[in-house]
């Protein structure tokens, strides 16, 4: 069975970037850190016209601890989709929203982010641990 897709992303773009190294104290501090920041991600829609959603994917990776000396990256990734079906019920739709569009988003937004790691002066950077955008769906459903 072939599912067909009940959204299209119609077009997406970096709606902000950012990169916060306050000093050069902070930057050798947290050179030696990077690897124990976590990633952090956060959604938010807006809905527009015509059955079309801004779907924004925020991405923050952070030092987990409250140090004064800390460095900060943080992107907020838009995408505008437009939804195919019109009796789209709203589970649905969440699914489309928090799952669906992520994982078809996600491998780029994570090359942009390591690669923006990398330019600002840090070592190579793998983030090891994948999002499952399916369980976290399913966390928030149950």
């Amino acid at each position: 069975m072939i599912m067909t897709k009940n959204y299209e992303i119609i077009f997406k773009y970096i709606q902000d970037l950012s990169v916060e190294i306050p000093n050069a104290e902070t930057f050798i501090y947290s050179r030696d850190l990077i690897t124990k920041y976590i990633l952090s991600i956060n959604i938010n829609t807006k809905t527009l016209k015509n059955k079309m959603l801004e779907v924004v994917t925020k991405l923050l990776y952070q030092d987990p601890n409250s140090s004064k000396r800390k460095s900060h990256f943080e992107i907020s990734y838009a995408n505008v989709i437009k939804i195919k079906n019109e009796k789209i019920d709203k589970k649905e739709l969440e699914k489309i929203i928090l799952c669906d569009v992520q994982k078809e988003i996600y491998p780029e937004l994570e090359k942009i982010l390591v690669n923006l790691i990398k330019v600002s002066g840090f070592p190579e950077l793998k983030l090891e641990k994948k999002i499952d955008f399916d369980s976290l769906y399913k966390q928030k459903s149950n």
